[in-house]
């Protein structure tokens, strides 16, 4: 893709194959957060001035666009939040801690980012709801059979990524929405690594919330979006309270609380984050989500194609269509590999990754990632290959 130039990072003549983390951010986005900071710094829902009145219809433009972007029904669908993590809490201890009861089970797998995990294992220490596991097939795969397996009478909720960071599978969450609301169950979603890669439309997978950050789709960091069905929202409870969310409070104790989406946005929100997101989205949509999806699985398949011949790697997700790799060299600690691509100027990610129950089924607790974008192209990944051919890697990492 012909995207490269507008990206100052890649002037750093580096490899970046850490996308998964977090991405660059191509002019566009910086210039907007610029131009902000440089020519109309006010607060957002705050003055009755000139500037600050820029701010609030800049603010509210990008949560329009977000709300296209996604499809949602309404602008008060969209929360913005700090990120995915925020989301994904905000989800939890503001619905469903209020609509869970002692027995009641929560669906997950074992390949989930900590973020989709910890809540609910706090949740149940709290309320005592249950997190069950949803089985992997032999490709680390979810399926509807082995959803269908998974759920029982107690069932309330499944919380799934559409997109897992590390195998990089990505889930039939239209079809597991339907199954689910045929049994009064709802559908929660970690989308961090699938609205930036694929079309995400909330109305047409039928979920019932979505969490998902700005800085992996060539945002700002510190930015993201809570999406919820708007009547679950209006009964969510707002875990901030204090300035901008409110109508009124007295020394009475009396607290009226502002309509959505305001009421779930206490305190000064990260405007400068918000408006280079919707720069962000403006750049996804100009180059066309269908191009970039296509794209990254092209990289994905080339990639796994020129790795397997390679006697020295182990790959763990060579059949799921997403555009990550999980891989190890053998004999060599994934942190190892990691040292020794970055004194070659090749930047991949080492670890568990957030995800570190997926060592029940894969039997390794830590795997170099690969994750590619928009601005990846086939030539990196040949450098890539031809330095892990190398038979001392792991003395070179020294």
């Amino acid at each position: 893709m012909k995207v490269r130039d507008d990206f100052p990072m890649l002037r750093k003549k580096i490899i970046y194959f850490d996308n998964g983390a977090t991405t660059f951010k191509p002019h566009i986005v910086i210039d907007s957060v610029v131009d902000y900071y440089s020519n109309y710094s006010a607060n957002a829902h705050r003055g009755d001035y000139d500037i600050s009145l820029q701010v609030d219809d800049a603010f509210e433009a990008a949560r329009e666009k977000v709300k296209k972007f996604i499809n949602a029904k309404t602008t008060e669908e969209i929360i913005f939040t700090s990120g995915t993590t925020d989301s994904l809490n905000m989800i939890i201890k503001g619905y469903f801690k209020n609509h869970l009861n002692s027995g009641d089970e929560i669906l997950i797998t074992k390949s989930e980012h900590a973020s989709l995990v910890l809540p609910w294992f706090l949740l149940g220490n709290q309320i005592g709801c249950v997190v069950k596991y949803i089985d992997l097939d032999q490709d680390l795969k979810v399926t509807i059979e082995n959803v269908t397996k998974a759920i029982t009478n107690k069932t309330k909720v499944i919380a799934l990524s559409h997109i897992t960071n590390v195998i990089g599978d990505i889930r039939p969450i239209k079809e597991i929405s339907k199954l689910a609301h045929q049994r009064g169950i709802l559908v929660m979603v970690d989308g961090a690594q699938s609205v930036p890669h694929i079309k995400v439309d909330v109305e047409d997978l039928g979920i019932d919330f979505l969490g998902f950050s700005g800085h992996k789709m060539l945002g700002p960091t510190g930015i993201g979006v809570l999406y919820g069905k708007l009547e679950l929202l209006e009964k969510m409870k707002p875990q901030n309270v204090g300035g901008g969310m409110n109508d009124i409070f007295t020394s009475l104790k009396q607290i009226d609380y502002k309509p959505l989406p305001h009421r779930l946005e206490a305190g000064t929100p990260n405007i400068a984050g918000a408006i280079g997101l919707g720069a962000a989205i403006d750049y996804l949509e100009m180059v066309g989500m269908d191009n970039i999806s296509k794209h990254d699985q092209e990289l994905k398949r080339y990639a796994v194609t020129k790795l397997s011949k390679l006697d020295n790697i182990e790959i763990y997700n060579a059949n799921t269509g997403g555009s990550i790799i999980a891989f190890n060299v053998k004999g060599v600690f994934s942190q190892d590999t990691a040292i020794y691509l970055n004194k070659h100027n090749i930047c991949v990610r080492a670890g568990s990754h957030c995800a570190k129950m997926l060592s029940d089924n894969i039997n390794v607790n830590s795997t170099c990632r690969l994750s590619f974008y928009l601005y990846n192209t086939k030539e990196e990944i040949d450098r890539l290959v031809e330095l892990l051919k190398n038979k001392d890697i792991l003395k070179e990492s020294l």
